[in-house]
């Protein structure tokens, strides 16, 4: 269960930062878990995901050691909509991690026609080396874009050092055979972008 909410004021705006009553620290925290829980270690918290990346909210809840109320939280609070909570077949409620795993899932999204151009944030450490090899997608399954410029840039943020927003020919690469599919959240996701189909 998380601590009860530490209001704080923010060093750039000066407002509290909580929702529900919760922390944004501890909101950050405890998705930070649930991350790790549902895309790349289940294993490490005694769980086991299906074959489409689910787990009972309730398996997830006593694996993490938090509450109902600080999962509808974070879920809530999460500006990628990392996660979505879907009933089961049995009616018990369940939650996924909506992209991003490491591990074998099968999320059972269909091939998408992509707009004309996507985007990818990143950091200008890393810059060289995709012009030369392109975007590849690591230990993830897919490559993630995204819609437009703002969130890809609030996407390469999170990574450190100057933020580097790239322009993705995604319908030319469409046209030529590589297939993309579109998350419940909106994020795109191919499984490589060669660096031909990178735009300045």
């Amino acid at each position: 269960m998380l601590p009860a909410a530490r209001r704080y004021r923010s060093p750039r705006s000066g407002r509290c930062a909580t929702l529900n009553g919760v922390d944004h620290r501890d909101l950050v925290r405890v998705s930070k878990r649930m991350s790790l829980a549902l895309r790349h270690r289940p294993d490490r918290f005694g769980l086991t995901l299906d074959r489409a990346g689910w787990v009972p909210v309730d398996d997830l809840l006593a694996a993490l050691r938090i509450t109902r109320a600080d999962l509808d939280a974070v879920v809530a609070g999460n500006d990628k909509q990392r996660f979505a909570v879907s009933a089961g077949a049995d009616g018990a409620d369940r939650i996924r991690a909506s992209q991003g795993h490491s591990v074998p899932v099968d999320l059972g999204l269909a091939p998408a026609d992509p707009p004309e151009l996507l985007f990818h944030g990143t950091s200008d450490s890393v810059l060289a080396a995709i012009r030369a090899e392109g975007l590849r997608r690591g230990r993830r399954h897919h490559v993630h874009l995204s819609p437009d410029v703002a969130t890809a840039r609030r996407v390469g943020s999170r990574r450190g050092g100057t933020v580097v927003v790239l322009t993705v020919a995604a319908a030319a690469m469409a046209a030529d055979g590589f297939v993309f599919h579109r998350s419940d959240n909106g994020v795109w996701l191919t499984d490589a972008v060669p660096p031909g189909y990178l735009r300045p």
